[in-house]
């Protein structure tokens, strides 16, 4: 079943951001991971993404650079939503061409506010994430599926 971006957008807050993130490793086996996520532009095409925060040297940011795709999944009881598409990773050691380097702390906030994100120090928050060199991944909503 096609579900559309409204229905992600109410399931995703229902469910504060949790989701599953899935991509391949070289032998084809799947590689998922929980996150927090959440609805927003990629800041560079301006397309509807699900957008999440891996910490740098993270296995499934290495997957997800070498692949270029990856499915987002939201449930919250027996409804679930599942997104598919292209992966723009934008971080210290993710440099895009289209988005200013500057700009990297203000688009970290953003992504985790998108999941339902809040905090109370965002300069601490900017700290930790340039120490742990956090970027932000994009996954293009090519697809939506599921019964929403």
């Amino acid at each position: 079943m096609t579900a559309d971006l409204e229905q992600l957008r109410v399931l995703t807050v229902e469910e504060n951001g949790l989701a599953t993130v899935a991509t391949t490793r070289a032998d084809g086996t799947v590689h998922a991971s929980v996150v927090n996520a959440g609805v927003l532009a990629d800041p560079v095409s301006g397309k509807p993404s699900v957008g999440f925060v891996a910490i740098g040297g993270a296995h499934k940011l290495a997957l997800l650079r070498r692949n270029g795709h990856a499915t987002v999944t939201f449930r919250r009881g027996w409804r679930w939503l599942s997104v598919t598409g292209p992966v723009r990773v934008i971080g210290p050691d993710d440099a895009d061409p289209g988005f200013p380097a500057d700009g990297l702390p203000p688009l970290l906030r953003d992504v985790f506010r998108a999941a339902t994100g809040t905090h109370d120090d965002w300069a601490e928050y900017d700290r930790v994430m340039a120490a742990e060199r956090r970027a932000a991944v994009f996954v293009e909503i090519g697809r939506i599926i599921g019964n929403g």
